[in-house]
């Protein structure tokens, strides 16, 4: 798993240090979009400027992308696609009133193939909504 981690950084320009391989694994197990705050809390002993770092690295590179939601940030795996000129995560995200949870809808895409005399790089989407599992449970 280790070697995999490194190799994707590797083919994304970023040199796979300790902590970048720890953040990406991490976040390589998450449904959800995370904020600083709740990834510092994984990693006890690191260094939240490190952690602030490695995730403005992945997000100048196209490994993860940012989803501002209120005043916070949080961070999410992009696709392999995604590169340090453009990023392709054109889906809505959705941000769930009730559990504050952020997840990305990849069902719910924005075209990509739109003409245009100017290039999009990024397009953010995003909805407040009630998930289905706390709409299950107001039922």
């Amino acid at each position: 798993m280790k070697k995999d981690i490194e190799d994707k950084l590797i083919n994304k320009n970023t040199k796979p240090t300790s902590m970048r391989i720890l953040v990406y694994d991490f976040l390589s197990s998450q449904e959800a979009a995370l904020s600083l705050s709740e990834i510092e809390n994984h990693f006890e002993n690191a260094d939240r400027t490190t952690i602030y770092r490695t995730l403005k690295t992945f997000e100048e590179k196209g490994i993860v992308h940012s989803i501002q939601e209120n005043t916070t940030t949080k961070y999410k795996l992009c696709h392999d696609g995604c590169d340090e000129h453009t990023h392709k995560d054109w889906h809505l995200h959705f941000y769930c009133k009730i559990c504050k949870q952020t997840t990305c809808k990849e069902d719910i895409l924005f075209p990509e193939n739109i003409q245009t005399q100017f290039r999009i790089d990024e397009i953010r989407l995003f909805a407040k909504v009630i998930c289905e599992n706390c709409l299950e449970s107001l039922q």
